[in-house]
């Protein structure tokens, strides 16, 4: 079976969210005899030198990616405003990029090509073109429920405008768009329901996150007890207005339980103003080099996103790590967990503080969610399992 994924980004090395779903996918697939060409955009805010890619995955794939500048454009933002595209993918579309696509297509016969996130939607005219394959739609997220959730939080009103008229022309756009494809695959259970509502009349199944355990093992006397952070990409809008609000309005209070208590907070691209709250008691470290490492000296994670959508990687890593997780209940929607058991789930700085404070005072709580949670992970998130459920539909599609 040859499959070609198609990408807005090069998913080596695997250190974020959307890489490591990708990466995942291809090595599970892989696993499974499946021939693998993957065709990347390689945008300039998350580049990656193609000549330093030393990974066994990466050796076992055909690889194509092209460069692109998809930065916002302050002019190109403005003239959008009266074209009937959506900016937000639009940028991610290059006619240099099509005709490299194009050959591969010429040059080969996929039995699948899976359209890996609405940003590399744009290039669907020229699959269809070139290539009889069965088409596959993943949605790593509903971008315009992010966008909408953002606006609705949005206290300014000219940027609050202007968000709601990015998350409405994404709405149309993926509504125009969906059904064109013969098979959808959804990230979550709400994401599949969103879908639903768009008008999706093709068959929607849902994929969530997989991970291969054997990468997540916790050494418990590595562990640091008055820990508390936070790890993910600050360049994401919500991590950004997730953790600013918790320093803002939680973390004063938090900090008075213990003058030895630590929160550290860790992601790439770490905003400037982020390194104003560092102290003694709150550490910014930036972008780290072992996420799993840095993972498992801390003792409790803290997510607390007010927007969101799809499902967030780094809390399923640090269930996977055995961690207590205290989240907003949008950051761990879609995942498979349960308050109390193997979550805590925190909505208000009263519940965070009542949730860490209970921590603090009670260590055996957070272990035993951390176990749990650990639990969960190996029963719904294989990367085994995720795998050979898609590699069915796959033969499913094929002998429709």
């Amino acid at each position: 079976m040859k499959t070609l994924f198609i990408t807005n980004r090069v998913p080596f090395p695997p250190k974020s969210g959307y890489p490591i779903v990708v990466y995942n996918t291809i090595k599970g697939l892989l696993s499974l005899g499946v021939e693998i060409t993957l065709f990347s955009i390689n945008p300039n805010k998350h580049a990656v030198d193609v000549e330093d890619i030393y990974d066994p995955v990466f050796e076992s794939i055909s690889f194509h990616s092209y460069n692109l500048d998809t930065d916002v454009n302050i002019i190109g933002a403005l003239f959008n405003i009266f074209s009937n595209e959506s900016y937000n993918v639009s940028r991610f579309y290059d006619e240099g990029a099509a005709r490299m696509l194009e050959d591969i297509l010429r040059e080969n016969e996929f039995d699948i090509i899976q359209f890996e996130s609405l940003f590399v939607v744009p290039y669907l005219d020229t699959v269809k073109a070139n290539s009889k394959a069965r088409l596959i739609y993943r949605a790593h997220n509903m971008l315009f429920d992010i966008w909408e959730r953002m606006w609705q939080n949005e206290k300014f009103r000219p940027k609050r405008y202007y968000l709601q008229f990015l998350a409405r022309r994404l709405r149309a756009y993926e509504s125009e768009q969906i059904n064109r494809f013969d098979r959808i695959f959804a990230i979550s259970e709400p994401d599949r329901h969103h879908i639903l509502l768009l008008g999706c009349e093709a068959g929607v199944d849902v994929f969530p996150v997989s991970l291969d355990l054997q990468a997540y093992q916790a050494d418990a006397s590595r562990i640091s007890f008055l820990t508390l952070f936070h790890l993910g990409s600050m360049d994401w809008v919500p991590n950004k207005e997730g953790i600013e609000w918790f320093l803002d309005e939680v973390w004063p209070d938090i900090e008075e339980l213990n003058s030895e208590l630590r929160f550290y907070i860790a992601g790439r691209n770490m905003p400037k103003k982020f390194f104003d709250y560092d102290s003694d008691n709150v550490v910014v470290e930036g972008e780290i080099f072992d996420a799993v490492e840095f993972m498992n000296s801390k003792a409790i994670m803290i997510v607390p996103l007010l927007s969101g959508s799809g499902m967030r990687v780094k809390i399923l890593e640090g269930m996977a790590m055995g961690k207590c997780i205290i989240a907003t209940t949008i950051a761990a929607e879609g995942i498979a967990c349960e308050h109390g058991k193997d979550i805590l789930l925190a909505d208000s700085p009263d519940e965070f503080y009542r949730y860490i404070l209970q921590c603090l005072t009670q260590p055996s709580k957070w272990k035993e969610i951390g176990r749990q949670a650990r639990k969960t992970v190996e029963r719904e998130y294989h990367i085994s399992m995720v795998s050979e459920r898609m590699f069915k539909v796959y033969q499913q599609l094929l002998n429709a």
